[in-house]
Protein backbone atom coordinates (compact mmCIF):
# COMPACT_ATOMS: atom_id res chain seq x y z
CA UNK A 1 0.00 0.00 0.00
CA UNK A 2 1.37 3.14 -0.97
CA UNK A 3 2.29 5.86 1.66
CA UNK A 4 2.42 9.44 0.65
CA UNK A 5 3.52 12.06 2.24
CA UNK A 6 2.42 16.14 1.94
CA UNK A 7 4.09 19.31 3.79
CA UNK A 8 3.06 22.69 3.26
CA UNK A 9 1.28 25.66 4.53
CA UNK A 10 0.23 26.22 0.94
CA UNK A 11 -3.01 24.41 -0.38
CA UNK A 12 -1.74 24.27 -3.70
CA UNK A 13 1.53 23.25 -3.00
CA UNK A 14 -0.02 20.22 -0.62
CA UNK A 15 -2.02 19.29 -3.50
CA UNK A 16 0.47 19.03 -6.23
CA UNK A 17 2.87 17.10 -4.12
CA UNK A 18 0.23 14.51 -3.68
CA UNK A 19 -0.73 14.67 -7.22
CA UNK A 20 2.59 13.43 -8.08
CA UNK A 21 2.94 10.77 -5.56
CA UNK A 22 -0.13 9.48 -6.93
CA UNK A 23 -0.58 10.22 -10.62
CA UNK A 24 -0.64 6.32 -11.65
CA UNK A 25 -2.94 5.54 -9.13
CA UNK A 26 -5.66 8.93 -9.83
CA UNK A 27 -5.13 7.85 -13.57
CA UNK A 28 -6.54 4.41 -12.85
CA UNK A 29 -8.89 5.49 -10.44
CA UNK A 30 -10.66 7.79 -13.18
CA UNK A 31 -10.47 4.58 -15.37
CA UNK A 32 -12.44 2.73 -13.30
CA UNK A 33 -14.79 4.92 -12.58
CA UNK A 34 -15.35 6.01 -15.94
CA UNK A 35 -16.49 2.20 -16.62
CA UNK A 36 -18.45 1.57 -13.09
CA UNK A 37 -20.34 5.04 -14.11
CA UNK A 38 -22.09 4.26 -16.91
CA UNK A 39 -22.73 0.48 -15.78
CA UNK A 40 -24.71 1.87 -12.86
CA UNK A 41 -26.11 4.95 -14.25
CA UNK A 42 -25.86 4.91 -17.95
CA UNK A 43 -24.08 8.17 -18.06
CA UNK A 44 -20.60 8.87 -20.13
CA UNK A 45 -17.49 10.60 -18.26
CA UNK A 46 -18.33 13.61 -20.11
CA UNK A 47 -21.87 13.38 -18.49
CA UNK A 48 -20.31 12.95 -15.36
CA UNK A 49 -17.76 15.93 -15.43
CA UNK A 50 -21.00 18.07 -16.27
CA UNK A 51 -22.81 16.41 -13.35
CA UNK A 52 -20.33 17.31 -10.92
CA UNK A 53 -20.19 21.34 -11.84
CA UNK A 54 -22.64 22.12 -9.08
CA UNK A 55 -20.11 20.60 -6.36
CA UNK A 56 -17.40 21.98 -7.67
CA UNK A 57 -19.12 25.36 -7.70
CA UNK A 58 -19.84 25.05 -4.01
CA UNK A 59 -16.49 23.89 -2.75
CA UNK A 60 -14.80 26.51 -4.88
CA UNK A 61 -17.20 29.32 -3.11
CA UNK A 62 -17.62 27.81 0.68
CA UNK A 63 -13.97 25.73 1.01
CA UNK A 64 -11.37 27.94 -0.91
CA UNK A 65 -8.59 26.65 0.86
CA UNK A 66 -10.06 22.44 0.50
CA UNK A 67 -10.35 23.36 -3.56
CA UNK A 68 -6.96 25.15 -3.90
CA UNK A 69 -5.74 21.53 -2.62
CA UNK A 70 -8.12 19.98 -5.49
CA UNK A 71 -6.26 22.22 -8.11
CA UNK A 72 -2.74 21.33 -6.94
CA UNK A 73 -4.19 17.45 -7.16
CA UNK A 74 -4.75 18.19 -10.77
CA UNK A 75 -2.05 19.92 -11.87
CA UNK A 76 0.41 16.90 -9.96
CA UNK A 77 -1.46 14.90 -11.51
CA UNK A 78 -1.96 16.01 -14.90
CA UNK A 79 -5.62 15.42 -14.85
CA UNK A 80 -8.56 17.93 -14.69
CA UNK A 81 -9.83 19.54 -11.75
CA UNK A 82 -13.19 18.39 -12.75
CA UNK A 83 -12.25 15.20 -13.03
CA UNK A 84 -10.62 15.24 -9.12
CA UNK A 85 -13.87 17.10 -8.23
CA UNK A 86 -15.62 13.81 -9.58
CA UNK A 87 -13.52 11.58 -7.28
CA UNK A 88 -14.03 13.06 -4.47
CA UNK A 89 -18.02 13.47 -5.37
CA UNK A 90 -18.16 9.60 -6.26
CA UNK A 91 -20.58 8.79 -3.54
CA UNK A 92 -22.61 11.86 -4.20
CA UNK A 93 -22.72 10.95 -8.07
CA UNK A 94 -23.85 7.35 -7.70
CA UNK A 95 -26.95 8.06 -5.13
CA UNK A 96 -28.06 10.90 -7.27
CA UNK A 97 -28.29 8.86 -10.82
CA UNK A 98 -31.33 7.22 -11.60
CA UNK A 99 -30.81 3.06 -10.79
CA UNK A 100 -30.86 1.49 -13.86
CA UNK A 101 -34.16 -1.69 -13.08
CA UNK A 102 -31.11 -4.59 -13.27
CA UNK A 103 -29.41 -2.35 -10.00
CA UNK A 104 -31.27 -2.93 -7.02
CA UNK A 105 -28.93 -1.44 -4.40
CA UNK A 106 -26.09 1.35 -4.16
CA UNK A 107 -23.07 -1.27 -2.35
CA UNK A 108 -21.53 0.97 0.60
CA UNK A 109 -19.54 -1.13 3.57
CA UNK A 110 -18.14 -0.48 6.41
CA UNK A 111 -17.77 -1.62 10.07
CA UNK A 112 -16.55 1.26 12.42
CA UNK A 113 -15.62 0.60 15.99
CA UNK A 114 -14.34 3.31 19.36
CA UNK A 115 -13.09 1.10 22.28
CA UNK A 116 -11.88 1.33 25.35
CA UNK A 117 -9.95 -1.42 26.23
CA UNK A 118 -9.52 -2.35 30.13
CA UNK A 119 -5.01 -1.74 29.51
CA UNK A 120 -6.07 1.63 29.32
CA UNK A 121 -6.13 2.73 25.54
CA UNK A 122 -8.63 3.92 23.15
CA UNK A 123 -8.83 2.08 20.18
CA UNK A 124 -10.33 3.31 17.11
CA UNK A 125 -10.55 1.50 13.22
CA UNK A 126 -12.78 0.18 10.98
CA UNK A 127 -13.43 -2.51 7.79
CA UNK A 128 -13.70 0.15 4.87
CA UNK A 129 -15.19 -1.76 2.54
CA UNK A 130 -15.79 -0.44 -1.07
CA UNK A 131 -15.55 -1.93 -4.50
CA UNK A 132 -12.79 -4.40 -4.88
CA UNK A 133 -11.74 -3.27 -7.95
CA UNK A 134 -10.20 0.20 -6.44
CA UNK A 135 -8.41 -1.56 -3.54
CA UNK A 136 -4.85 -1.14 -5.56
CA UNK A 137 -5.64 2.65 -5.38
CA UNK A 138 -6.29 3.31 -2.26
CA UNK A 139 -3.45 5.21 -0.24
CA UNK A 140 -2.28 6.31 3.48
CA UNK A 141 -1.98 9.83 2.98
CA UNK A 142 -0.02 11.73 5.89
CA UNK A 143 -1.03 15.88 5.83
CA UNK A 144 1.57 18.14 6.91
CA UNK A 145 -0.37 21.56 6.71
CA UNK A 146 0.62 24.31 9.65
CA UNK A 147 -1.56 25.62 12.04
CA UNK A 148 -3.88 22.92 10.97
CA UNK A 149 -3.67 19.86 12.77
CA UNK A 150 -1.46 17.10 11.12
CA UNK A 151 -3.56 14.29 9.41
CA UNK A 152 -3.47 10.36 8.33
CA UNK A 153 -5.61 9.08 6.02
CA UNK A 154 -6.69 5.92 4.07
CA UNK A 155 -8.95 7.27 0.91
CA UNK A 156 -8.90 6.56 -2.88
CA UNK A 157 -6.10 7.67 -4.53
CA UNK A 158 -7.12 12.11 -5.61
CA UNK A 159 -9.63 11.75 -2.30
CA UNK A 160 -9.00 15.07 0.08
CA UNK A 161 -10.43 13.17 3.08
CA UNK A 162 -12.66 9.64 4.19
CA UNK A 163 -11.23 8.19 7.66
CA UNK A 164 -8.14 9.15 9.86
CA UNK A 165 -6.72 10.73 12.94
CA UNK A 166 -5.20 13.67 13.72
CA UNK A 167 -2.48 15.14 15.52
CA UNK A 168 -4.63 16.29 18.51
CA UNK A 169 -5.88 13.00 19.17
CA UNK A 170 -9.18 13.01 17.06
CA UNK A 171 -10.49 10.13 14.90
CA UNK A 172 -12.75 9.66 12.62
CA UNK A 173 -14.48 6.59 11.24
CA UNK A 174 -17.83 6.73 8.76
CA UNK A 175 -19.92 4.90 6.89
CA UNK A 176 -22.54 4.96 4.48
CA UNK A 177 -26.16 4.49 5.37
CA UNK A 178 -28.03 5.44 2.34
CA UNK A 179 -31.85 6.91 1.33
CA UNK A 180 -32.92 9.55 -0.93
CA UNK A 181 -33.24 13.16 -0.10
CA UNK A 182 -33.99 16.16 -1.58
CA UNK A 183 -32.07 17.60 -4.78
CA UNK A 184 -30.43 20.32 -2.82
CA UNK A 185 -26.50 20.70 -3.83
CA UNK A 186 -25.00 19.96 -0.58
CA UNK A 187 -21.44 19.30 0.81
CA UNK A 188 -19.35 16.34 -0.21
CA UNK A 189 -18.17 13.98 2.04
CA UNK A 190 -14.80 13.70 2.01
CA UNK A 191 -15.11 17.58 1.98
CA UNK A 192 -17.14 17.17 5.34
CA UNK A 193 -14.64 14.39 6.60
CA UNK A 194 -11.30 16.44 5.70
CA UNK A 195 -13.10 19.28 7.67
CA UNK A 196 -13.32 16.84 10.81
CA UNK A 197 -9.76 15.85 10.94
CA UNK A 198 -8.80 19.38 9.98
CA UNK A 199 -10.61 20.18 13.53
CA UNK A 200 -8.41 21.23 16.70
CA UNK A 201 -10.41 20.08 18.98
CA UNK A 202 -13.96 17.70 19.52
CA UNK A 203 -16.23 20.42 19.95
CA UNK A 204 -15.11 21.75 16.72
CA UNK A 205 -15.27 18.62 15.14
CA UNK A 206 -18.82 18.03 16.20
CA UNK A 207 -19.61 21.41 14.53
CA UNK A 208 -18.78 20.60 11.45
CA UNK A 209 -20.78 17.60 11.80
CA UNK A 210 -24.10 19.34 13.19
CA UNK A 211 -23.75 22.79 11.12
CA UNK A 212 -23.20 21.30 7.73
CA UNK A 213 -26.01 20.36 5.27
CA UNK A 214 -24.24 17.29 3.78
CA UNK A 215 -25.71 16.28 0.04
CA UNK A 216 -25.88 12.52 1.34
CA UNK A 217 -26.84 10.77 4.68
CA UNK A 218 -23.60 9.37 6.12
CA UNK A 219 -23.10 8.00 9.63
CA UNK A 220 -19.98 9.54 11.18
CA UNK A 221 -18.02 7.66 14.61
CA UNK A 222 -15.45 10.76 16.26
CA UNK A 223 -13.13 9.95 18.97
CA UNK A 224 -11.20 11.50 21.11
CA UNK A 225 -7.96 10.06 23.10
CA UNK A 226 -9.77 11.20 26.51
CA UNK A 227 -11.77 8.45 25.49
CA UNK A 228 -15.21 10.24 24.52
CA UNK A 229 -16.85 8.89 21.26
CA UNK A 230 -20.25 9.76 19.98
CA UNK A 231 -21.89 8.46 16.68
CA UNK A 232 -23.55 10.99 14.47
CA UNK A 233 -25.87 9.60 11.43
CA UNK A 234 -25.79 12.23 9.25
CA UNK A 235 -28.61 13.13 6.85
CA UNK A 236 -29.08 16.62 4.30
CA UNK A 237 -32.09 16.94 7.36
CA UNK A 238 -32.37 14.80 10.71
CA UNK A 239 -29.42 13.69 12.69
CA UNK A 240 -29.33 10.97 15.12
CA UNK A 241 -26.90 10.02 17.81
CA UNK A 242 -25.62 7.36 20.23
CA UNK A 243 -22.93 7.10 22.67
CA UNK A 244 -21.27 4.03 23.81
CA UNK A 245 -22.18 1.32 26.16
CA UNK A 246 -19.67 0.14 28.64
CA UNK A 247 -16.24 1.36 26.46
CA UNK A 248 -17.44 0.61 23.20
CA UNK A 249 -19.63 1.92 19.88
CA UNK A 250 -20.02 -0.14 17.03
CA UNK A 251 -21.68 1.43 13.61
CA UNK A 252 -22.64 -0.37 10.06
CA UNK A 253 -24.62 0.55 7.38
CA UNK A 254 -28.09 1.22 8.48
CA UNK A 255 -29.67 3.63 10.93
CA UNK A 256 -29.43 2.40 14.65
CA UNK A 257 -30.37 6.03 16.37
CA UNK A 258 -33.69 6.87 13.97
CA UNK A 259 -34.78 6.71 10.85
CA UNK A 260 -35.32 10.19 9.27
CA UNK A 261 -39.04 11.04 8.56
CA UNK A 262 -38.05 11.59 5.03
CA UNK A 263 -37.68 7.54 4.82
CA UNK A 264 -39.62 6.72 7.69
CA UNK A 265 -42.93 5.50 6.07
CA UNK A 266 -41.57 2.47 3.51
CA UNK A 267 -37.58 2.45 5.19
CA UNK A 268 -35.52 -0.76 4.57
CA UNK A 269 -32.21 -1.09 5.24
CA UNK A 270 -29.47 0.13 2.53
CA UNK A 271 -26.96 -3.16 3.45
CA UNK A 272 -29.08 -6.05 4.72
CA UNK A 273 -25.03 -7.66 5.84
CA UNK A 274 -25.08 -4.67 7.76
CA UNK A 275 -27.51 -6.37 10.22
CA UNK A 276 -25.45 -8.97 10.46
CA UNK A 277 -22.04 -7.26 11.05
CA UNK A 278 -22.85 -4.87 14.16
CA UNK A 279 -23.69 -7.41 16.53
CA UNK A 280 -20.79 -9.91 15.37
CA UNK A 281 -18.46 -6.93 15.83
CA UNK A 282 -19.73 -6.24 19.14
CA UNK A 283 -19.30 -9.48 20.13
CA UNK A 284 -15.59 -10.02 19.15
CA UNK A 285 -14.88 -6.73 20.21
CA UNK A 286 -15.87 -7.46 23.63
CA UNK A 287 -13.80 -10.22 24.13
CA UNK A 288 -11.13 -7.81 22.60
CA UNK A 289 -11.75 -5.21 25.56
CA UNK A 290 -10.11 -7.43 28.11
CA UNK A 291 -7.78 -9.12 25.85
CA UNK A 292 -3.64 -9.52 26.71
CA UNK A 293 -3.19 -8.63 23.11
CA UNK A 294 -5.80 -6.07 22.40
CA UNK A 295 -4.84 -5.68 18.43
CA UNK A 296 -4.76 -9.41 18.10
CA UNK A 297 -8.12 -9.78 19.59
CA UNK A 298 -9.27 -6.62 17.20
CA UNK A 299 -8.01 -8.50 14.39
CA UNK A 300 -9.84 -11.43 15.17
CA UNK A 301 -13.06 -10.03 15.71
CA UNK A 302 -12.94 -8.01 12.16
CA UNK A 303 -12.14 -11.11 10.28
CA UNK A 304 -15.23 -12.62 10.91
CA UNK A 305 -16.71 -14.56 7.97
CA UNK A 306 -20.06 -15.28 8.64
CA UNK A 307 -22.75 -14.73 6.10
CA UNK A 308 -19.39 -14.74 3.60
CA UNK A 309 -19.10 -13.37 1.52
CA UNK A 310 -21.23 -10.31 2.70
CA UNK A 311 -19.82 -10.92 6.06
CA UNK A 312 -17.96 -8.37 8.61
CA UNK A 313 -14.58 -9.12 6.63
CA UNK A 314 -15.98 -8.62 3.21
CA UNK A 315 -15.09 -10.64 0.00
CA UNK A 316 -16.12 -10.53 -3.66
CA UNK A 317 -19.03 -12.03 -4.55
CA UNK A 318 -18.68 -14.24 -7.80
CA UNK A 319 -21.71 -14.14 -8.95
CA UNK A 320 -21.58 -10.23 -9.69
CA UNK A 321 -20.51 -7.88 -12.14
CA UNK A 322 -16.46 -7.39 -11.44
CA UNK A 323 -17.22 -3.78 -11.73
CA UNK A 324 -20.07 -4.00 -8.82
CA UNK A 325 -18.53 -6.54 -6.71
CA UNK A 326 -16.82 -5.22 -3.38
CA UNK A 327 -14.46 -5.99 -0.46
CA UNK A 328 -13.32 -5.41 2.96
CA UNK A 329 -9.99 -3.19 0.80
CA UNK A 330 -8.36 -2.53 4.53
CA UNK A 331 -9.17 -2.66 7.92
CA UNK A 332 -7.39 -0.27 10.43
CA UNK A 333 -7.08 0.14 14.29
CA UNK A 334 -5.72 3.02 15.73
CA UNK A 335 -4.52 3.51 19.44
CA UNK A 336 -4.98 6.97 19.85
CA UNK A 337 -3.30 6.74 23.71
CA UNK A 338 -0.05 6.33 22.12
CA UNK A 339 -0.37 7.04 18.46
CA UNK A 340 0.25 4.14 16.63
CA UNK A 341 -1.86 3.81 13.57
CA UNK A 342 -1.72 0.06 12.26
CA UNK A 343 -3.75 -1.03 8.80
CA UNK A 344 -3.89 -4.17 7.05
CA UNK A 345 -3.15 -3.81 3.49
CA UNK A 346 -6.15 -5.94 2.18
CA UNK A 347 -8.73 -8.01 4.31
CA UNK A 348 -7.91 -8.79 8.16
CA UNK A 349 -8.72 -12.77 7.61
CA UNK A 350 -5.49 -12.69 5.17
CA UNK A 351 -2.88 -9.52 6.39
CA UNK A 352 -2.11 -8.90 10.11
CA UNK A 353 -1.86 -5.26 10.83
CA UNK A 354 1.07 -3.08 10.13
CA UNK A 355 2.50 -0.23 11.67
CA UNK A 356 2.54 2.96 9.13
CA UNK A 357 6.34 4.51 9.30
CA UNK A 358 5.13 7.78 11.43
CA UNK A 359 3.09 8.12 14.89
CA UNK A 360 0.17 10.44 14.97
CA UNK A 361 1.59 12.78 17.48
CA UNK A 362 5.04 12.56 16.15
Amino acid sequence: MRIIEVSSPSAHDRGRQYGRAAADLIGAAIEYYGQAFELQTGRTWAQILEQSAPWERLISSDFPDLYDEIRGIADGAGVSTREIVVLNCRGEIVYDAPLPAEVDEVPDGCTSYSLTATDGHVYVGQNWDWRHAVRDTVVILRIVQPPKPTVVMQVEAGQIGRHGANDRGIALNANGLGGRFDDTVGVPQTVIRRLVLDSASISDALKVLVKTRAHIASNALLTDRSGYSIDLETTPGAHGWEYPTDGLLVHGNHYQAFVPPQLAADHRPMSPDSLLRVPRAQQGLRDAQTSTDVRKAIRTAMSDHLGHPDSLCAHPDDRLHPLRQWSTLLSTCVDLTTGEYYVTPGTPCEHEYELVPFNLYD
